[in-house]
């Protein structure tokens, strides 16, 4: 090794005690000469290894730099020395963007400026104490931030804002520009000073600060109207007791209405000098928040416009943590997504969302990662993501036992503040778990009619959710899967337009059949047909009893405002009453029993120049819905429909002689995920990506 020489702190850093602050103050001008003193004395002195947290007094006392002395030292001799570079080593990276052990993917900052550094760790960042920063800062020095065991790493440096702005400019995403760090501050309360008789009378707020001060409160933020933060809840008995009893007279007089504690509370500091004279800021973090639906108890911002602070409850301070830190590192609208069913329609559109996922997010800012899987049995949940491009080797690889809460909170380790269960299956024990999902603040988006047809209550439950806050249920897919049934009904209603009749060929099974049945074959031939085609259900009978229309039927209905529910839907089945409890296979081989009938049926509406259409109807007017085999002349849109295709026509105050007609392939694995994605890409929207 190298000559090396050991320097006692106490032989050169001089300080006075502060009377204030319970600090220490440095004499620079005495420690200065005292250094060059130990210079002279050490002519040749090589490394010079240095006490740090020492230090003595005027008077020779020893003494100590108090919090953070070692640091301190550091910073003093670098500006002692006016040294071009101070290096503190420690056991991180350096200064992170958000607290890494709450927000996974928090990174590590390359610059901030000495005020950002002060701000972050004012509000409990793990950054320098900002006595720390004042020496290297007033000789414009920069301090790196380094890791002992990440050597190659460069860390963070703190420089003055000028330096830092090229930092500022490399930078690829805006926003990053305007926010450089979150911290949060837990456990605290929020102390409300109220009353009329405090508008315009000089002196109340210091009063006040008066007050808690002599109580030996800490106030950590202020925020107008004289709303008071303290950063440990235990204080609140003592300032509450000390304001009541300061102005006691003005709440008996009624000049001041009440001294009250909000507790449980967190504060989250957002810092960053670019924001300052930036318009805007303020309301993207704003609007972080509200979608993530965390609500704000107080705000503040000073007129530096270093911060901006606001006050949430303490249960919600990760949750907006990490929804402001995505808002602003991530994407415009970052999305989690939590796939319930992985078979054929739920693997498909997990194979479009693959597809898409590049552009949504070079185009459009959007950045949807796979969370969770699950199955009826297992399940698979990551925080960081699950790969699209192999999935279905994790899920076999990986999947466990499936049990919703331990999901639900690993879900809550996740980065994304937005996530969004993606219900693919036909379950209605999934479906019941809608109502908690939204209450927790997950997005729901279904294929799935059982909400939607189910308990009449229920449904109205996770509407009135969906209504009150940012979380969203969508349903699309439901009715006509991938076509626009569903937006057409609130587009029509929320544009003004009255909805007086929906009537439609809603099932693909029941109009491949009616469009191929021309008299020609029996109806049982066709029927066998369309299940060696794969049109029906394993069991055809799940098909011809016409349930599922009705089902949507109901959706329908209640979108358009009638409360109804599957026991109020008439149904016109197609299935013999004697043929209903036997197998299958019984049922195949005894239908042709029963072709006269469907035989007449035909033959009267042919001799009319009718067709045969089986049909969901719900009448707004008379507010009923019902499902039945109706005749329609061959010039009406279902006389011209062909294949297995689907129809809707909407009958409307505006659309009164020709019906708003839509129309396409409305089952398929394809087409059904087409319309849950559909769902995905407007909640993208309502969550701010651009249209």
């Amino acid at each position: 090794g190298g000559k090396s020489t050991w320097m006692d702190a106490r032989q050169v850093l001089t300080v006075e005690a502060s009377s204030e602050s319970g600090q220490v103050d440095v004499d620079y001008k005495v420690s200065s000469q005292r250094l060059k003193t130990w210079f002279e004395n050490h002519p040749d002195p090589g490394i010079v290894v240095m006490t740090g947290f020492i230090a003595e007094t005027h008077d020779g006392t020893p003494t100590t730099l108090k919090r953070n002395g070692s640091d301190y030292t550091a910073t003093i001799v670098g500006n002692l020395l006016t040294a071009s570079k101070i290096t503190i080593w420690t056991d991180v990276d350096g200064v992170y963007s958000a607290d890494p052990r709450k927000v996974v993917n928090a990174v590590c900052l390359k610059s901030l400026s000495y005020n950002e550094a002060w701000e972050l760790s004012y509000f409990g960042a793990s950054v320098l104490h900002p006595q720390c920063t004042f020496p290297a800062m007033k000789k414009n020095i920069p301090v790196v931030i380094r890791n002992f065991f990440n050597l190659p790493f460069d860390g963070t440096a703190i420089t003055s804002f000028q330096e830092d702005r090229e930092f500022l400019a490399s930078r690829t995403n805006q926003q990053d520009q305007l926010i450089k760090g979150f911290a949060t501050i837990e456990d605290v309360s929020l102390i409300n000073v109220e009353g009329t008789g405090m508008v315009g009378v000089p002196g109340t707020a210091s009063s006040v600060f008066s007050t808690v001060r002599d109580a030996g409160v800490n106030v950590v933020m202020i925020s107008q109207a004289s709303n008071l933060l303290r950063s440990q809840e235990q204080q609140a008995p003592a300032a509450l007791e000390a304001l009541n009893e300061y102005f006691a007279r003005e709440i008996s007089r009624g000049h001041l209405s009440l001294v009250r504690e909000i507790p449980n509370q967190s504060i989250l500091a957002a810092v960053g000098q670019g924001m300052c004279m930036t318009p805007g800021v303020s309301a993207i973090l704003f609007s972080a928040l509200a979608k993530a639906n965390v609500n704000v108890t107080a705000i503040a911002q000073g007129c530096s416009e270093y911060n901006i602070t606001v006050v949430v409850d303490r249960e919600n301070s990760t949750k907006a943590l990490r929804a402001v830190h995505s808002r602003f590192y991530l994407s415009e609208t970052p999305i989690g997504v939590v796939l319930v069913g992985p078979g054929l329609v739920g693997g498909t559109f997990l194979s479009q969302l693959q597809q898409q996922a590049s552009v949504l997010h070079n185009d459009f800012n959007v950045d949807i990662q796979l969370l969770g899987i699950a199955s009826g049995s297992k399940m698979l949940a990551d925080p960081k993501g699950i790969a699209l491009d192999n999935w279905k080797d994790t899920w076999e690889s990986n999947k466990s036992d499936l049990k919703w809460e331990v999901l639900e909170e690993a879900l809550v380790d996740s980065a994304v503040p937005n996530i969004v269960f993606v219900d693919c299956t036909a379950s209605g024990d999934v479906a019941n778990m809608y109502e908690g999902w939204l209450h927790s603040g997950f997005h729901v988006i279904t294929p799935n009619k059982k909400a939607g047809s189910g308990d009449l209550g229920y449904y109205q439950r996770i509407r009135k959710i969906s209504r009150a806050t940012y979380t969203h249920f969508f349903a699309e897919a439901t009715v006509g899967a991938g076509l626009p049934i569903m937006n057409t009904v609130a587009m029509l209603a929320n544009s003004g337009d009255k909805i007086q009749k929906i009537e439609g060929i809603l099932s693909g099974t029941l109009s491949y059949i009616f469009n191929t049945y021309d008299g020609s074959m029996p109806f049982s031939e066709v029927v066998k047909q369309a299940k060696a085609l794969g049109y029906t259900e394993p069991d055809p009978r799940d098909d011809l009893s016409g349930s599922d229309v009705a089902r949507k039927v109901v959706i329908l209905a209640r979108e358009s405002g009638i409360n109804i529910s599957m026991e109020d839907v008439p149904i016109d089945s197609l299935v013999p009453a004697a043929l209903t409890d036997c197998s299958v296979d019984e049922f195949m081989e005894k239908l042709p029993e029963y072709d006269s009938e469907m035989a007449e049926r035909f033959a009267d509406a042919a001799s009319r120049g009718e067709v045969l259409r089986f049909v969901g109807v719900v009448d707004v007017e008379t507010a009923k819905g019902g499902v039945e085999l109706k005749t329609y002349s061959t010039q009406h849109a279902f006389g011209q429909l062909n294949g297995s295709d689907n129809m809707v026509c909407f009958s409307t105050r505006r659309y009164c002689e020709t019906p708003l007609v839509v129309r396409g392939p409305g089952a398929g694995a394809e087409v059904t995920a087409g319309g849950v994605f559909g769902d995905l890409l407007k909640l993208a929207a309502y969550l701010g990506a651009p249209s």
